[in-house]
């Protein structure tokens, strides 16, 4: 009898919160996007989480262990702005490329450390930072002055 009530109790305790909206709610999902990377060796198309709020931006891939080949993760800054990236807790090898407000590749880092704390300027003002599988950049060409194709730039 005591365990059933005990489990009572706590039900309407978590249903007064949610009511009240004091219960944390789960974050909501990541909205995706279709990205295109206009590089020498041709267009090439990516569907990408789109990380938007701070705590987005900073989870990031981390604690992922796999992405599938055709997929990435597109960080919104919200504005143009030098930017500094990280690997802490990531354990997936990723290329990052930094992306200025007009969808103009400003640079790439290739092969980031996994779980590195090692800091990876942008080189520049970007308003995006999309990363890719290690090894990505190198296989289609990516490289400074290449253009991407996502609603959040504007050439």
């Amino acid at each position: 009898m005591r365990r059933d009530h005990t489990i009572k109790t706590a039900s309407a305790a978590l249903a007064l919160l949610a009511l009240t909206g004091l219960a944390r709610a789960a974050p909501p999902a990541p909205a995706t996007d279709d990205l295109s990377i206009a590089t020498a060796s041709g267009d090439h198309h990516f569907t990408v989480e789109v990380m938007r709020t701070r705590d987005q931006l900073e989870r990031g891939l981390m604690y992922r262990r796999q992405m599938a080949p055709d997929r990435g993760m597109l960080f919104d800054f919200g504005s143009s702005q030098p930017v500094s990236m990280w690997m802490k807790n990531t354990y997936l090898p990723l290329d990052m490329v930094f992306i200025a407000a007009d969808g103009r590749v400003v640079s790439v880092k290739r092969n980031a450390e996994p779980m590195s704390e090692a800091i990876i300027p942008s080189g520049g003002d970007v308003l995006g930072v999309l990363e890719v599988n290690a090894g990505t950049a190198a296989r289609i060409g990516i490289k400074p002055g290449d253009r991407v194709a996502d609603p959040m730039f504007k050439p």
